[in-house]
């Protein structure tokens, strides 16, 4: 692949605290595999977007770090601990800037990174969370959508890091695939409208029967 090809970051936020245990963290592997899957066999998607996983339990780490598709492993996911949503945040933003290339006199850049955050619940690491907040805030890095699960999600958390929060009511399993499908067509669409209309927003598509867009 050209070094010149303009790439499409995504970047993928999960959480891994205790609370997802079970079936949610099950309905996540499934999710990201199915994601995988998906993007494959996009070929606008294949050429242009470029892979990473951050997970956020009681401390926050890079697992996959941005990877083109074909090459993109599966990071092993583990449900346990807290939930550093502000140290995840932190971590995105690391990721950031030493990983999406910024634009110089003579050669563009990568695409504004699009950024998908699922949790089920809310920060605990209150303090690193706002910090996290306003250095977000300073540096605009990417179009970040969040994604609050079930009953349990705090809301007014993730509308202080994005205005584009949806609500989905369940941990089910088929909650989960409904999401990643919606997030592997949110990178495909993305891809090809990025393509098509250089510097233009981007456009979603709509989100998922049954899953509510917060005000």
């Amino acid at each position: 692949m050209s070094d010149y090809m303009r790439r499409l970051p995504v970047y993928l936020l999960l959480d891994c605290s205790g609370s997802m245990s079970g079936e949610p963290i099950e309905a996540v592997r499934q999710g990201v595999k199915a994601l995988l899957s998906e993007l494959k066999g996009d070929p606008q998607a294949l050429e242009t977007a470029y892979l990473s996983v951050i997970t956020f339990n009681s401390s926050a780490r890079q697992v996959s770090p941005l990877t083109e598709l074909m090459a993109f492993k599966e990071p092993e996911l583990n449900a346990g601990g807290a939930t550093a949503l502000g140290g995840a945040l932190n971590v995105l933003m690391d990721c950031v800037k030493n990983e999406v290339r910024q634009s110089t006199a003579t050669q563009k850049g990568d695409w504004k990174p699009l950024v998908f955050i699922l949790t089920d619940g809310a920060p605990t690491d209150i303090e690193t969370f706002k910090n996290a907040i306003s250095n977000l805030k300073n540096i605009k890095v990417a179009n970040i959508i969040a994604c609050a699960a079930g009953a349990n999600a705090d809301t007014t958390y993730l509308k202080q890091i994005t205005e584009s929060v949806l609500m989905m009511n369940t941990l089910s399993a088929g909650d989960m695939a409904q999401f990643f499908a919606w997030v592997s067509g949110s990178i495909k669409m993305s891809s090809k409208s990025i393509d098509a209309k250089p510097g233009e927003a981007i456009q979603l598509p709509p989100p998922p029967q049954g899953f509510v867009i917060v005000p």
